[in-house]
Protein backbone atom coordinates (compact mmCIF):
# COMPACT_ATOMS: atom_id res chain seq x y z
CA UNK A 1 0.00 0.00 0.00
CA UNK A 2 1.25 3.48 -0.81
CA UNK A 3 2.73 4.92 2.39
CA UNK A 4 0.96 8.17 1.65
CA UNK A 5 -2.47 6.49 1.55
CA UNK A 6 -4.80 8.15 4.03
CA UNK A 7 -6.73 5.56 6.04
CA UNK A 8 -9.26 8.26 6.94
CA UNK A 9 -10.50 8.15 3.34
CA UNK A 10 -11.99 4.72 4.12
CA UNK A 11 -14.40 6.18 6.66
CA UNK A 12 -18.04 6.07 5.62
CA UNK A 13 -20.02 7.66 8.43
CA UNK A 14 -20.09 5.13 11.26
CA UNK A 15 -18.37 2.32 9.35
CA UNK A 16 -15.54 1.67 6.89
CA UNK A 17 -15.83 1.05 3.14
CA UNK A 18 -13.36 0.79 0.30
CA UNK A 19 -12.45 -0.99 -2.91
CA UNK A 20 -11.58 -4.61 -2.11
CA UNK A 21 -11.32 -6.04 -5.64
CA UNK A 22 -9.31 -4.47 -8.47
CA UNK A 23 -11.37 -3.55 -11.54
CA UNK A 24 -10.66 -1.64 -14.74
CA UNK A 25 -11.96 1.48 -13.01
CA UNK A 26 -10.67 1.02 -9.46
CA UNK A 27 -7.51 0.10 -7.59
CA UNK A 28 -7.76 -1.68 -4.25
CA UNK A 29 -7.92 0.67 -1.26
CA UNK A 30 -8.96 -1.92 1.32
CA UNK A 31 -5.55 -3.62 1.12
CA UNK A 32 -4.16 -6.28 3.45
CA UNK A 33 -1.99 -3.63 5.10
CA UNK A 34 -4.90 -1.27 5.73
CA UNK A 35 -7.08 -4.10 7.10
CA UNK A 36 -4.32 -5.21 9.51
CA UNK A 37 -3.90 -1.64 10.72
CA UNK A 38 -7.65 -1.24 11.24
CA UNK A 39 -7.64 -4.43 13.32
CA UNK A 40 -5.04 -2.87 15.61
CA UNK A 41 -7.08 0.34 15.80
CA UNK A 42 -10.17 -1.66 16.78
CA UNK A 43 -8.17 -3.47 19.48
CA UNK A 44 -6.95 -0.15 20.89
CA UNK A 45 -10.51 1.22 20.81
CA UNK A 46 -11.83 -1.80 22.74
CA UNK A 47 -9.22 -1.31 25.46
CA UNK A 48 -8.89 2.45 25.76
CA UNK A 49 -12.37 3.69 24.82
CA UNK A 50 -14.59 0.76 25.79
CA UNK A 51 -12.35 -0.05 28.78
CA UNK A 52 -12.24 -3.82 28.25
CA UNK A 53 -9.78 -5.71 30.43
CA UNK A 54 -7.25 -6.83 27.83
CA UNK A 55 -4.54 -7.13 30.51
CA UNK A 56 -6.44 -9.89 32.33
CA UNK A 57 -5.13 -13.15 30.84
CA UNK A 58 -7.77 -15.13 32.74
CA UNK A 59 -10.53 -13.24 30.95
CA UNK A 60 -9.45 -12.62 27.37
CA UNK A 61 -11.43 -10.23 25.20
CA UNK A 62 -13.56 -12.13 22.70
CA UNK A 63 -14.63 -10.68 19.33
CA UNK A 64 -16.88 -12.36 16.75
CA UNK A 65 -16.07 -11.82 13.08
CA UNK A 66 -18.51 -12.55 10.24
CA UNK A 67 -19.23 -11.51 6.68
CA UNK A 68 -21.86 -11.38 3.94
CA UNK A 69 -21.53 -12.95 0.49
CA UNK A 70 -18.95 -10.60 -1.02
CA UNK A 71 -16.11 -12.15 -2.99
CA UNK A 72 -13.40 -10.39 -0.97
CA UNK A 73 -14.75 -11.50 2.41
CA UNK A 74 -12.36 -14.43 2.88
CA UNK A 75 -9.24 -12.33 2.33
CA UNK A 76 -10.38 -9.52 4.59
CA UNK A 77 -11.50 -11.88 7.34
CA UNK A 78 -8.20 -13.77 7.41
CA UNK A 79 -6.12 -10.59 7.68
CA UNK A 80 -8.41 -8.95 10.23
CA UNK A 81 -8.51 -12.03 12.47
CA UNK A 82 -4.71 -12.31 12.37
CA UNK A 83 -4.44 -8.66 13.41
CA UNK A 84 -6.80 -9.17 16.35
CA UNK A 85 -4.95 -12.33 17.40
CA UNK A 86 -1.63 -10.46 17.29
CA UNK A 87 -3.18 -7.93 19.68
CA UNK A 88 -4.10 -10.75 22.10
CA UNK A 89 -7.80 -10.91 21.25
CA UNK A 90 -9.64 -14.22 20.91
CA UNK A 91 -11.84 -14.45 17.82
CA UNK A 92 -15.01 -16.40 17.11
CA UNK A 93 -15.14 -16.92 13.35
CA UNK A 94 -18.86 -17.20 12.53
CA UNK A 95 -18.53 -17.29 8.74
CA UNK A 96 -21.51 -16.14 6.66
CA UNK A 97 -23.66 -13.87 8.79
CA UNK A 98 -25.78 -10.74 8.88
CA UNK A 99 -25.03 -7.41 10.51
CA UNK A 100 -27.85 -7.76 13.10
CA UNK A 101 -26.73 -11.30 13.97
CA UNK A 102 -23.22 -10.01 14.63
CA UNK A 103 -24.51 -7.55 17.23
CA UNK A 104 -26.59 -10.33 18.82
CA UNK A 105 -23.39 -12.31 19.40
CA UNK A 106 -22.63 -9.70 22.07
CA UNK A 107 -26.02 -10.37 23.70
CA UNK A 108 -26.47 -14.15 23.52
CA UNK A 109 -25.39 -15.95 26.69
CA UNK A 110 -23.90 -18.77 24.61
CA UNK A 111 -21.50 -16.33 22.90
CA UNK A 112 -20.88 -13.45 25.31
CA UNK A 113 -18.66 -11.66 22.82
CA UNK A 114 -17.20 -8.35 23.97
CA UNK A 115 -17.21 -7.04 20.42
CA UNK A 116 -18.34 -7.98 16.93
CA UNK A 117 -17.14 -7.09 13.45
CA UNK A 118 -19.20 -7.48 10.28
CA UNK A 119 -17.42 -7.47 6.92
CA UNK A 120 -19.85 -5.85 4.49
CA UNK A 121 -20.42 -2.89 2.20
CA UNK A 122 -24.21 -3.16 2.31
CA UNK A 123 -25.70 -2.73 -1.19
CA UNK A 124 -22.64 -1.25 -2.93
CA UNK A 125 -21.26 -2.91 -6.12
CA UNK A 126 -19.36 -6.20 -5.84
CA UNK A 127 -15.87 -4.65 -5.85
CA UNK A 128 -16.53 -2.82 -2.55
CA UNK A 129 -16.28 -4.14 0.97
CA UNK A 130 -16.02 -2.71 4.45
CA UNK A 131 -16.32 -3.22 8.20
CA UNK A 132 -18.95 -2.45 10.83
CA UNK A 133 -18.06 -2.55 14.51
CA UNK A 134 -20.10 -3.38 17.62
CA UNK A 135 -19.77 -3.85 21.35
CA UNK A 136 -22.45 -4.82 23.86
CA UNK A 137 -23.43 -1.13 23.92
CA UNK A 138 -24.32 -1.04 20.21
CA UNK A 139 -22.73 0.08 16.98
CA UNK A 140 -19.70 2.31 16.63
CA UNK A 141 -20.34 6.01 16.08
CA UNK A 142 -18.65 8.40 13.63
CA UNK A 143 -16.22 9.56 16.31
CA UNK A 144 -15.38 5.93 17.16
CA UNK A 145 -14.34 5.30 13.55
CA UNK A 146 -12.22 8.46 13.75
CA UNK A 147 -10.45 7.00 16.79
CA UNK A 148 -9.99 3.54 15.27
CA UNK A 149 -8.41 4.94 12.10
CA UNK A 150 -6.21 7.36 14.01
CA UNK A 151 -4.90 4.55 16.24
CA UNK A 152 -4.41 2.03 13.43
CA UNK A 153 -0.78 1.14 14.04
CA UNK A 154 0.93 -1.71 15.88
CA UNK A 155 2.90 0.69 18.08
CA UNK A 156 -0.40 1.80 19.68
CA UNK A 157 -0.99 -1.75 20.96
CA UNK A 158 1.03 -1.03 24.10
CA UNK A 159 -0.22 -3.73 26.50
CA UNK A 160 1.46 -7.08 27.03
CA UNK A 161 -0.51 -9.84 25.36
CA UNK A 162 -0.49 -13.49 24.44
CA UNK A 163 -1.38 -14.53 20.91
CA UNK A 164 -5.14 -14.73 20.59
CA UNK A 165 -7.00 -17.91 19.66
CA UNK A 166 -9.59 -18.64 16.96
CA UNK A 167 -12.73 -20.76 17.34
CA UNK A 168 -15.76 -21.23 15.11
CA UNK A 169 -19.48 -21.06 15.81
CA UNK A 170 -22.72 -21.29 13.74
CA UNK A 171 -24.05 -17.84 14.67
CA UNK A 172 -26.50 -17.50 11.79
CA UNK A 173 -28.13 -20.81 12.74
CA UNK A 174 -28.46 -19.69 16.36
CA UNK A 175 -29.80 -16.29 15.31
CA UNK A 176 -32.39 -17.98 13.06
CA UNK A 177 -33.51 -20.23 15.93
CA UNK A 178 -33.89 -17.14 18.11
CA UNK A 179 -36.12 -15.49 15.50
CA UNK A 180 -38.22 -18.66 15.19
CA UNK A 181 -38.77 -18.71 18.95
CA UNK A 182 -39.70 -15.02 19.05
CA UNK A 183 -42.21 -15.40 16.20
CA UNK A 184 -43.83 -18.45 17.85
CA UNK A 185 -44.21 -16.55 21.11
CA UNK A 186 -45.42 -13.42 19.33
CA UNK A 187 -48.13 -15.24 17.37
CA UNK A 188 -48.98 -17.63 20.24
CA UNK A 189 -51.29 -19.85 18.19
CA UNK A 190 -52.34 -22.69 20.51
CA UNK A 191 -53.50 -24.81 17.57
CA UNK A 192 -50.32 -24.39 15.53
CA UNK A 193 -47.72 -23.24 18.05
CA UNK A 194 -44.75 -24.93 16.36
CA UNK A 195 -45.81 -23.98 12.83
CA UNK A 196 -47.91 -20.82 13.16
CA UNK A 197 -47.31 -19.80 9.53
CA UNK A 198 -48.93 -22.94 8.16
CA UNK A 199 -50.99 -21.98 5.11
CA UNK A 200 -49.02 -18.79 4.47
CA UNK A 201 -47.15 -18.46 1.17
CA UNK A 202 -44.16 -16.13 1.52
CA UNK A 203 -41.66 -15.42 -1.25
CA UNK A 204 -38.18 -14.26 -0.22
CA UNK A 205 -35.68 -12.42 -2.44
CA UNK A 206 -32.22 -12.31 -0.85
CA UNK A 207 -30.52 -10.77 -3.89
CA UNK A 208 -27.71 -13.35 -3.46
CA UNK A 209 -26.70 -11.64 -0.23
CA UNK A 210 -26.78 -13.16 3.26
CA UNK A 211 -30.57 -13.17 3.68
CA UNK A 212 -31.40 -16.55 2.17
CA UNK A 213 -31.33 -18.10 5.65
CA UNK A 214 -34.62 -16.36 6.46
CA UNK A 215 -36.53 -18.51 3.99
CA UNK A 216 -34.83 -21.78 4.81
CA UNK A 217 -34.11 -21.48 8.54
CA UNK A 218 -36.95 -19.25 9.76
CA UNK A 219 -39.98 -19.53 7.48
CA UNK A 220 -39.82 -23.27 6.73
CA UNK A 221 -39.56 -24.29 10.43
CA UNK A 222 -42.59 -22.04 11.07
CA UNK A 223 -44.62 -23.90 8.43
CA UNK A 224 -44.63 -21.33 5.63
CA UNK A 225 -44.62 -22.22 1.93
CA UNK A 226 -41.56 -20.50 0.41
CA UNK A 227 -41.98 -21.73 -3.17
CA UNK A 228 -41.05 -19.07 -5.69
CA UNK A 229 -38.36 -17.61 -3.43
CA UNK A 230 -35.40 -16.42 -5.45
CA UNK A 231 -31.69 -15.59 -5.30
CA UNK A 232 -31.29 -17.24 -1.90
CA UNK A 233 -27.80 -18.60 -2.60
CA UNK A 234 -24.93 -16.31 -1.55
CA UNK A 235 -23.11 -15.01 -4.63
CA UNK A 236 -20.86 -11.99 -4.35
CA UNK A 237 -21.14 -11.26 -8.07
CA UNK A 238 -24.78 -10.22 -7.42
CA UNK A 239 -25.76 -11.58 -10.84
CA UNK A 240 -29.51 -10.91 -10.68
CA UNK A 241 -30.04 -7.45 -9.23
CA UNK A 242 -28.59 -5.09 -6.65
CA UNK A 243 -29.56 -6.42 -3.19
CA UNK A 244 -31.21 -3.19 -2.11
CA UNK A 245 -34.86 -2.68 -1.06
CA UNK A 246 -34.54 0.96 -2.08
CA UNK A 247 -33.72 0.01 -5.68
CA UNK A 248 -36.55 0.06 -8.27
CA UNK A 249 -35.22 -2.91 -10.24
CA UNK A 250 -34.92 -5.01 -7.08
CA UNK A 251 -38.47 -4.15 -6.00
CA UNK A 252 -39.87 -4.97 -9.46
CA UNK A 253 -38.19 -8.37 -9.18
CA UNK A 254 -39.89 -9.29 -5.91
CA UNK A 255 -43.21 -7.82 -7.12
CA UNK A 256 -43.12 -10.08 -10.19
CA UNK A 257 -42.30 -13.13 -8.05
CA UNK A 258 -45.22 -12.50 -5.69
CA UNK A 259 -47.71 -12.12 -8.53
CA UNK A 260 -46.35 -15.06 -10.53
CA UNK A 261 -46.63 -17.44 -7.56
CA UNK A 262 -49.82 -15.98 -6.03
CA UNK A 263 -48.01 -15.48 -2.74
CA UNK A 264 -49.43 -13.82 0.37
CA UNK A 265 -46.30 -11.77 0.95
CA UNK A 266 -42.96 -10.94 -0.60
CA UNK A 267 -39.87 -10.13 1.47
CA UNK A 268 -36.67 -8.57 0.14
CA UNK A 269 -33.43 -7.92 2.02
CA UNK A 270 -30.28 -5.96 1.35
CA UNK A 271 -26.90 -7.72 1.32
CA UNK A 272 -26.25 -7.77 5.08
CA UNK A 273 -29.92 -7.87 6.14
CA UNK A 274 -30.05 -4.68 8.18
CA UNK A 275 -32.75 -3.45 5.76
CA UNK A 276 -35.85 -5.02 4.25
CA UNK A 277 -39.09 -4.23 2.42
CA UNK A 278 -42.33 -6.05 1.63
CA UNK A 279 -44.77 -6.70 -1.20
CA UNK A 280 -48.43 -7.58 -0.51
CA UNK A 281 -50.56 -10.20 -2.26
CA UNK A 282 -51.70 -7.62 -4.84
CA UNK A 283 -48.11 -6.82 -5.78
CA UNK A 284 -48.11 -3.42 -4.08
CA UNK A 285 -44.77 -2.42 -2.59
CA UNK A 286 -44.36 -1.60 1.06
CA UNK A 287 -41.08 0.25 1.24
CA UNK A 288 -40.18 3.85 2.09
CA UNK A 289 -43.25 5.72 3.50
CA UNK A 290 -45.51 2.66 3.25
CA UNK A 291 -43.11 0.48 5.24
CA UNK A 292 -42.77 3.18 7.89
CA UNK A 293 -46.56 3.37 8.09
CA UNK A 294 -47.02 -0.41 8.51
CA UNK A 295 -44.55 -0.84 11.36
CA UNK A 296 -45.70 2.44 12.94
CA UNK A 297 -49.31 1.19 12.97
CA UNK A 298 -48.22 -2.01 14.72
CA UNK A 299 -46.13 -0.24 17.35
CA UNK A 300 -48.64 2.53 18.04
CA UNK A 301 -51.29 -0.12 18.68
CA UNK A 302 -48.95 -1.76 21.20
CA UNK A 303 -47.64 1.52 22.63
CA UNK A 304 -50.34 4.24 22.48
CA UNK A 305 -49.04 7.83 22.09
CA UNK A 306 -45.55 6.61 21.21
CA UNK A 307 -43.17 8.66 19.08
CA UNK A 308 -41.82 7.46 15.74
CA UNK A 309 -38.48 8.98 14.67
CA UNK A 310 -38.00 9.13 10.88
CA UNK A 311 -35.52 10.62 8.45
CA UNK A 312 -36.38 13.93 6.83
CA UNK A 313 -37.62 12.91 3.36
CA UNK A 314 -40.98 11.54 4.47
CA UNK A 315 -44.45 12.39 3.21
CA UNK A 316 -46.81 14.84 4.86
CA UNK A 317 -49.39 12.07 4.46
CA UNK A 318 -47.26 9.86 6.71
CA UNK A 319 -47.31 12.48 9.46
CA UNK A 320 -51.10 12.73 9.17
CA UNK A 321 -51.40 8.94 9.29
CA UNK A 322 -49.22 8.52 12.39
CA UNK A 323 -51.08 11.32 14.16
CA UNK A 324 -54.46 9.82 13.27
CA UNK A 325 -53.46 6.58 15.03
CA UNK A 326 -52.54 8.46 18.18
CA UNK A 327 -48.80 8.50 17.63
CA UNK A 328 -46.32 11.30 17.07
CA UNK A 329 -43.76 11.70 14.29
CA UNK A 330 -40.37 13.20 15.01
CA UNK A 331 -38.98 14.07 11.56
CA UNK A 332 -35.23 14.14 12.02
CA UNK A 333 -32.22 14.00 9.68
CA UNK A 334 -30.85 11.44 7.23
CA UNK A 335 -28.59 8.61 8.48
CA UNK A 336 -29.57 5.44 10.31
CA UNK A 337 -27.26 6.20 13.24
CA UNK A 338 -28.78 9.68 13.44
CA UNK A 339 -32.38 8.48 13.75
CA UNK A 340 -31.39 5.70 16.15
CA UNK A 341 -29.47 8.07 18.41
CA UNK A 342 -32.37 10.53 18.28
CA UNK A 343 -34.79 7.84 19.45
CA UNK A 344 -32.47 6.74 22.25
CA UNK A 345 -32.07 10.35 23.39
CA UNK A 346 -35.82 10.99 23.34
CA UNK A 347 -36.38 7.98 25.59
CA UNK A 348 -33.72 9.26 27.99
CA UNK A 349 -35.60 12.56 28.09
CA UNK A 350 -38.82 10.75 29.02
CA UNK A 351 -40.42 10.82 25.55
CA UNK A 352 -41.60 7.26 24.91
CA UNK A 353 -40.19 6.35 21.48
CA UNK A 354 -40.70 2.90 19.97
CA UNK A 355 -39.13 3.18 16.54
CA UNK A 356 -36.33 4.83 14.58
CA UNK A 357 -36.64 4.33 10.83
CA UNK A 358 -35.24 5.72 7.59
CA UNK A 359 -37.01 5.73 4.24
CA UNK A 360 -34.13 3.55 2.97
CA UNK A 361 -35.45 0.66 5.09
CA UNK A 362 -33.25 0.86 8.21
CA UNK A 363 -35.74 0.16 11.03
CA UNK A 364 -34.68 -0.06 14.67
CA UNK A 365 -37.22 -1.03 17.35
CA UNK A 366 -36.83 -0.13 21.00
CA UNK A 367 -37.87 -3.67 21.97
CA UNK A 368 -34.92 -5.02 19.91
CA UNK A 369 -32.00 -2.96 21.30
CA UNK A 370 -32.67 -0.18 18.74
CA UNK A 371 -30.84 -2.46 16.31
CA UNK A 372 -31.57 -1.85 12.63
CA UNK A 373 -32.48 -5.43 11.82
CA UNK A 374 -34.30 -6.19 8.56
CA UNK A 375 -35.12 -9.75 9.61
CA UNK A 376 -36.58 -8.71 12.98
CA UNK A 377 -38.67 -6.05 11.22
CA UNK A 378 -40.19 -8.74 8.98
CA UNK A 379 -40.66 -11.02 11.99
CA UNK A 380 -42.57 -8.29 13.81
CA UNK A 381 -44.83 -7.75 10.80
CA UNK A 382 -45.39 -11.51 10.48
CA UNK A 383 -46.59 -11.58 14.09
CA UNK A 384 -49.10 -8.79 13.43
CA UNK A 385 -50.13 -10.33 10.12
CA UNK A 386 -50.99 -13.64 11.81
CA UNK A 387 -53.33 -11.88 14.23
CA UNK A 388 -54.90 -9.81 11.42
CA UNK A 389 -55.61 -13.03 9.56
CA UNK A 390 -58.08 -13.95 12.32
CA UNK A 391 -60.04 -10.84 11.30
CA UNK A 392 -59.87 -11.72 7.60
CA UNK A 393 -57.22 -9.04 7.00
CA UNK A 394 -53.50 -8.88 6.33
CA UNK A 395 -50.62 -6.51 7.00
CA UNK A 396 -51.38 -4.22 4.05
CA UNK A 397 -54.81 -3.45 5.58
CA UNK A 398 -52.95 -1.55 8.31
CA UNK A 399 -52.37 1.36 5.92
CA UNK A 400 -55.66 1.63 4.05
CA UNK A 401 -56.11 5.12 5.50
CA UNK A 402 -52.63 6.27 4.43
CA UNK A 403 -53.14 8.68 1.55
CA UNK A 404 -50.79 8.04 -1.35
CA UNK A 405 -49.24 10.90 -3.33
CA UNK A 406 -50.18 11.19 -6.98
CA UNK A 407 -46.59 11.82 -8.04
CA UNK A 408 -43.11 11.46 -6.55
CA UNK A 409 -39.69 12.20 -7.99
CA UNK A 410 -36.03 12.57 -7.07
CA UNK A 411 -33.26 14.55 -8.77
CA UNK A 412 -29.60 14.17 -7.81
CA UNK A 413 -27.17 17.04 -8.53
CA UNK A 414 -23.43 16.36 -8.49
CA UNK A 415 -21.42 19.00 -6.62
CA UNK A 416 -18.41 19.89 -8.78
CA UNK A 417 -15.93 21.72 -6.47
CA UNK A 418 -13.87 19.75 -3.94
CA UNK A 419 -15.19 21.73 -0.95
CA UNK A 420 -18.44 19.77 -1.10
CA UNK A 421 -20.02 20.83 2.18
CA UNK A 422 -19.20 24.53 1.82
CA UNK A 423 -20.56 24.55 -1.72
CA UNK A 424 -23.66 22.57 -0.80
CA UNK A 425 -24.46 24.81 2.15
CA UNK A 426 -24.16 27.97 0.04
CA UNK A 427 -26.38 26.57 -2.72
CA UNK A 428 -29.06 25.59 -0.19
CA UNK A 429 -28.96 29.09 1.29
CA UNK A 430 -29.38 30.57 -2.19
CA UNK A 431 -32.18 28.08 -2.90
CA UNK A 432 -34.02 29.20 0.23
CA UNK A 433 -33.84 32.84 -0.91
CA UNK A 434 -35.06 31.82 -4.38
CA UNK A 435 -38.09 30.02 -2.92
CA UNK A 436 -39.03 32.98 -0.70
CA UNK A 437 -39.60 35.10 -3.83
CA UNK A 438 -41.76 32.53 -5.65
CA UNK A 439 -45.56 32.26 -5.76
CA UNK A 440 -47.21 29.09 -4.38
CA UNK A 441 -43.94 27.95 -2.76
CA UNK A 442 -43.13 28.45 0.94
CA UNK A 443 -40.37 27.36 3.31
CA UNK A 444 -41.39 24.80 5.94
CA UNK A 445 -40.08 26.16 9.29
CA UNK A 446 -40.37 22.86 11.20
CA UNK A 447 -37.49 21.17 9.40
CA UNK A 448 -34.05 20.06 10.61
CA UNK A 449 -32.28 19.08 7.39
CA UNK A 450 -31.80 21.01 4.17
CA UNK A 451 -34.57 23.20 2.77
CA UNK A 452 -38.12 21.81 2.84
CA UNK A 453 -40.68 23.59 0.66
CA UNK A 454 -44.46 23.35 0.79
CA UNK A 455 -46.29 23.70 -2.53
CA UNK A 456 -49.79 25.02 -3.24
CA UNK A 457 -51.85 26.75 -5.94
CA UNK A 458 -50.65 25.92 -9.44
CA UNK A 459 -48.40 23.15 -8.07
CA UNK A 460 -51.08 21.48 -5.97
CA UNK A 461 -50.60 20.27 -2.39
CA UNK A 462 -47.15 18.77 -1.96
CA UNK A 463 -43.57 19.38 -0.89
CA UNK A 464 -39.94 19.42 -1.96
CA UNK A 465 -36.79 18.81 0.06
CA UNK A 466 -33.29 19.83 -1.00
CA UNK A 467 -30.58 18.26 1.17
CA UNK A 468 -26.99 17.06 1.12
CA UNK A 469 -26.41 13.39 0.38
CA UNK A 470 -25.00 11.61 3.41
CA UNK A 471 -22.23 9.70 1.62
CA UNK A 472 -21.86 11.12 -1.90
CA UNK A 473 -20.90 14.56 -3.33
CA UNK A 474 -24.51 15.30 -4.21
CA UNK A 475 -27.44 17.56 -3.48
CA UNK A 476 -30.67 15.56 -3.55
CA UNK A 477 -34.06 17.07 -4.42
CA UNK A 478 -37.12 15.00 -3.41
CA UNK A 479 -40.51 16.04 -4.80
CA UNK A 480 -44.03 14.87 -4.00
CA UNK A 481 -47.43 16.13 -5.12
CA UNK A 482 -51.13 15.28 -4.95
CA UNK A 483 -51.78 16.88 -8.33
CA UNK A 484 -51.10 15.13 -11.64
CA UNK A 485 -48.61 17.06 -13.74
CA UNK A 486 -47.46 19.23 -10.85
CA UNK A 487 -43.96 17.78 -10.65
CA UNK A 488 -43.36 18.53 -14.33
CA UNK A 489 -44.27 22.17 -13.58
CA UNK A 490 -42.02 22.18 -10.51
CA UNK A 491 -39.08 20.78 -12.44
CA UNK A 492 -39.52 23.50 -15.07
CA UNK A 493 -39.65 26.19 -12.39
CA UNK A 494 -36.59 24.74 -10.62
CA UNK A 495 -34.56 25.14 -13.83
CA UNK A 496 -34.73 28.90 -13.19
CA UNK A 497 -32.55 28.28 -10.16
CA UNK A 498 -30.48 25.17 -10.80
CA UNK A 499 -29.39 26.00 -14.34
CA UNK A 500 -27.71 29.11 -12.90
CA UNK A 501 -25.63 27.05 -10.44
CA UNK A 502 -22.18 26.71 -12.01
CA UNK A 503 -21.00 24.50 -9.15
CA UNK A 504 -23.62 21.83 -9.88
CA UNK A 505 -24.17 19.35 -12.67
CA UNK A 506 -27.89 20.02 -13.22
CA UNK A 507 -28.23 17.90 -16.37
CA UNK A 508 -30.59 15.40 -14.69
CA UNK A 509 -33.17 18.12 -14.07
Amino acid sequence: MNSEFNLASLQNGSDIRGIALKTSDHDITLTDESIEKIAYGYAVWLKEVKQLAIEDEKKPVIVSVGHDSRLSAGRIKAVFIEGLNNAGIDVVDVGLSTTPAMFMSTQYDSYKCDGAVMITASHLPFEYNGLKFFTKDGGAEHEDIDFILQQSNWENVTWENNQGKVSKAPLLNDYAKDLVTKIRIGINDSNHYEKPLTGRHIVVDAGNGAGGFFAEKVLIPLGADISGSQYLDPDGHFPNHIPNPDNKEAMKSIQAAVLQHNADMGVIFDTDVDRSALVDRKGDTLNRNNLIAVISAILIRENPNTTIVTSSATSEHLKTFITSLGGKQDRYITGYRNVINRAIQLNKEGVQTSLAIETSGHAALQENYFLDDGAYLVAKILMADANLKKEGKDFSDLITTLKQPVETDEVRFKILPEDIHVTGKKIMEDFSRFIEKETDLSIEPANLEGVRVNTSGQYGAGWMLLRMSLHEPLLVLNLESDQAGAIKKLREKMKDFFYEQVDLDSSRL
